[in-house]
């Protein structure tokens, strides 16, 4: 749901997951036999993958709102729907310490591996460093031709539910966030931004149209 304004839809309202909760609905609404058999003998579906992947989304959300609690300078947007083709940005967060694009990954019990741009899940690699990393020049790109000048993102994949992180070598331009660790890692981030900053940035971003191109 979004709260709209002449030509826009404003994002600030949005909640941690929806976008992905509203994809489970959708999956479950076109096979619901086989989205519960599924369940039941857990068998993996779309329905359930959209599932997790929304049950992860509010789990990270937690953190970000305690993260927005302890510091109020920090501003969180979610499940910005990006284009024209069904994309979202799980996260998008603002702050002293700077811009960036957060990717929730839930993998219950996983083993998961790091070792620079390569990430494995119980050893089988997975792009997830190099679609944040995507995520994050698109992002710039969106929110830099909005405010006319230059905005740098950094993206983070953020693991949830993993029995394991080892990060061995972390991403070159990316970082790789555990979500337990994830208020204190933002919270530490050296000062970039300033609150005027901060503020215009997130007015922008919080606008459809930025996304969108409408």
């Amino acid at each position: 749901m979004t709260e709209q304004h002449t030509g826009w839809d404003d994002l600030a309202i949005r909640c941690p997951g929806s976008a992905a909760s509203a994809q489970a609905a959708q999956a479950r609404a076109a096979a619901p036999v086989r989205s519960v058999l599924a369940r039941l003998m857990g068998v993996h579906s779309d329905e359930r993958a959209w599932r997790l992947g929304a049950a992860g989304e509010k789990r990270v959300g937690r953190q970000l709102e305690r993260l927005m609690k302890d510091d109020p300078r920090w501003r969180c947007l979610h499940a910005i729907p990006v284009g024209r083709r069904g994309a979202d940005i799980h996260h998008f967060v603002i702050g002293p310490g700077g811009v960036f694009t957060l990717n929730a990954k839930h993998h219950p019990g996983a083993r998961l591996w790091v070792g620079g741009d390569t990430f494995m899940v119980n050893g089988v690699r997975q792009p997830y460093v190099r679609n944040s990393r995507h995520e994050a020049d698109r992002v710039s790109s969106l929110l830099s031709s909005a405010v006319g000048h230059p905005i740098a993102v950094t993206g983070l994949v953020v693991p949830v539910g993993a029995q394991d992180v080892r990060i061995k070598k972390p991403p070159k331009d990316d970082a790789v966030v555990p979500r337990r660790q994830l208020w204190r890692w933002l919270s530490h981030q050296p000062q970039a931004l300033p609150v005027a900053i901060i503020d215009t940035l997130f007015e922008q971003a919080r606008r459809s149209a930025t996304w969108t191109g409408t």
